[in-house]
C-alpha cells in the first residue's frame, strides 16, 4: 500500500490531482484511530495528514484556536486546558471502544463529529467549527467560514465537512471555538432504577430550570466488567443514573441541592464531586463499559439516536431481544448498544427498532467481514440519497476521496 506523506496544503493538492488523473481513490487519515468505522474501502493509496500538526494561532481572550488538521487532539486539548478552556462538545476518544492508540487528530474529530454528553447543552462539533481550509476532489484549495461566529454569507460549508468522514474534501486547517472550563461540577446519582424509570428521571432533570449539562443511565448488567471511571459507583450489576451540573461553585452547590430534592420521588440521591464526577463522565463519553479490551470486546457496538422520550423503551426492548447490553446518554436520546456478533450484526433488528422509535443507527464497531455485509451508516430515503449524491459530486466528481466509506457497494 502506498503511504503518501505530505508537508503542506500544496502537497495535498498535488496528491489529489494525481489521484484524479490516475483514477486511484485515496484513503484520508490523520493517525488512523477511526479507520475501523465505516465501510471497508478498496484502495491502495493512503493520504497521510499527520505532518500537518502545527498550531497556527490561539487567542484565549477571543475564544478561538486555529490548527492544522493533523494536529493531535490530545496535544490541542492540553494546550487549551492550560488556559482554563475546553472544547465544550466533549470530543469522544474512540481508543477504548475500538482498541486503538489514543492518537486521534483534530481533523478526524471534525470528520467523525462524535460529541460527548454535553452536546445536549452545548451542541455538537459542527456548532463549534468556525472555519476551514480544505482541498476538494477537484484538487483545488478553498476556504470556508472565518474566525468569528457570525461570518457566513451564502453556504456554510463548515457544517457539511463536519460528519462527512472525509468524503467531500481534505481538511488542511481548521478554526474552532473554545469555551471556559467550568469551575466546578456535581453529579447526582440515582441507583437501581429500571430503564423506563431512569428515562423519566433524566427527562425530569433535563426539563428542570437547573441547567443540567448531561444525563446518562448505565443499566445493571452481568455481562460487563468493572470500569475505572465508574468503579467508585459500585458493581456493574447495579444500575446507576447520572445527572451533571456545572458552573461556579456557589451556583452548582445550590442547583444540585434543589435538583436532588426534585428527584426524591425516584429514590435516594447521592452526590459526586469534581474529580470523581469527571472520571465517570469520561467513561460514559468514551463508552468504556463496552471497551475492546473488556468482556464485550468481541461484540458489535451500535450508536443509536432517537427521541429521548422513546429511549428507555427502545433500549430495554433491544437488549431483551438481542441478548445484548445498552447505555443511555443525553437523557436517552443516544443509546450505545453492544450486541453478540453474528453474520449480519443483527442489523435488521437494530434498524427496525430504531426506525419504529423515530431514530437511526450507526455501526461503530465490527469486524471488516461484518462491515462488508451490512450498511454501517443508516441508509437514507431515495430523495435524501439523491440530494447527498449531488452534494458529494459538487465537491468530488471523480469520487477519489474515501470512496465507499459511507455507502456500501460504492467502493468499486
Amino acid at each position: 500500500m502506498d503511504i503518501l506523506k505530505i508537508r503542506d496544503a500544496k502537497d495535498v493538492e498535488a496528491v489529489v490531482r494525481a489521484a484524479i488523473a490516475s483514477e486511484q481513490p485515496l484513503e484520508i487519515i490523520g493517525h488512523g484511530s477511526k479507520r475501523g468505522i465505516g465501510q471497508p474501502m478498496a484502495t491502495n493509496a493512503v493520504l497521510d495528514l499527520s505532518a500537518l500538526n502545527a498550531v497556527i494561532g490561539y487567542e484565549p481572550n477571543e475564544l478561538i484556536i486555529t490548527v492544522e488538521a493533523g494536529a493531535p487532539l490530545a496535544d490541542v486539548a492540553s494546550l487549551i486546558d492550560s488556559k482554563g478552556q475546553q472544547f465544550a462538545f466533549e470530543p469522544m476518544n474512540t481508543a477504548a471502544l475500538l482498541g486503538t492508540r489514543a492518537l486521534g487528530t483534530v481533523g478526524g474529530m471534525i470528520a467523525a463529529s462524535l460529541a460527548g454528553s454535553r452536546r445536549v447543552k452545548a451542541g455538537g462539533v459542527r456548532d463549534h467549527l468556525l472555519g476551514a481550509h480544505a482541498v476538494s476532489g477537484f484538487g483545488d484549495s478553498f476556504k470556508t467560514g472565518g474566525k468569528v461566529v457570525k461570518n457566513v454569507t451564502g453556504y456554510d460549508l463548515c457544517k457539511l465537512l463536519a460528519g462527512s468522514w472525509g468524503t467531500l474534501a481534505v481538511m488542511t486547517e481548521v478554526t474552532l471555538k473554545v469555551m471556559p472550563r467550568p469551575e466546578s461540577e456535581r453529579t447526582l446519582v440515582l441507583r437501581s432504577l429500571d430503564d423506563l424509570a431512569a428515562n423519566r428521571a433524566m427527562t425530569a432533570a433535563l426539563g428542570s430550570p437547573f441547567d443540567v449539562s448531561a444525563a446518562a443511565h448505565v443499566p445493571s448488567s452481568a455481562l460487563r466488567a468493572g470500569v475505572a471511571g465508574l468503579d467508585r459507583l459500585g458493581s456493574p450489576r447495579e444500575a446507576v443514573t447520572l445527572i451533571r451540573l456545572e458552573g461556579i461553585l456557589a451556583s452548582v452547590t445550590h442547583r444540585a441541592a434543589s435538583l436532588a430534592k426534585a428527584l426524591e420521588p425516584f429514590g435516594k440521591v447521592e452526590m459526586l464531586d469534581d474529580a470523581v464526577s469527571a472520571e465517570a463522565w469520561r467513561a460514559i463519553r468514551d463508552v468504556e463499559p463496552f471497551g475492546a479490551e473488556g468482556p464485550l470486546g468481541a461484540w458489535v457496538v451500535w450508536r443509536i439516536v432517537c427521541p429521548p422520550a422513546a429511549g428507555g423503551a427502545l433500549g430495554q426492548r433491544l437488549a431483551r431481544e438481542s441478548g445484548g447490553d445498552v447505555i443511555y446518554d443525553w437523557g436517552g436520546g443516544l443509546i450505545w448498544a453492544a450486541l453478540p456478533p453474528n453474520a449480519d450484526a443483527q442489523a435488521a433488528l437494530v434498524r427496525q427498532r430504531a426506525a419504529a422509535a423515530g431514530g437511526h443507527a450507526t455501526l461503530c464497531r465490527a469486524s471488516e467481514e461484518v462491515r462488508r455485509t451490512v450498511d454501517v451508516f443508516q441508509p437514507q430515503p431515495d430523495g435524501l440519497t439523491a440530494l447527498s449524491e449531488r452534494v458529494r459530486q459538487s465537491f468530488d466528481p471523480k469520487n477519489v476521496l474515501n470512496r465507499g466509506r459511507m455507502i456500501r457497494g460504492a467502493a468499486a
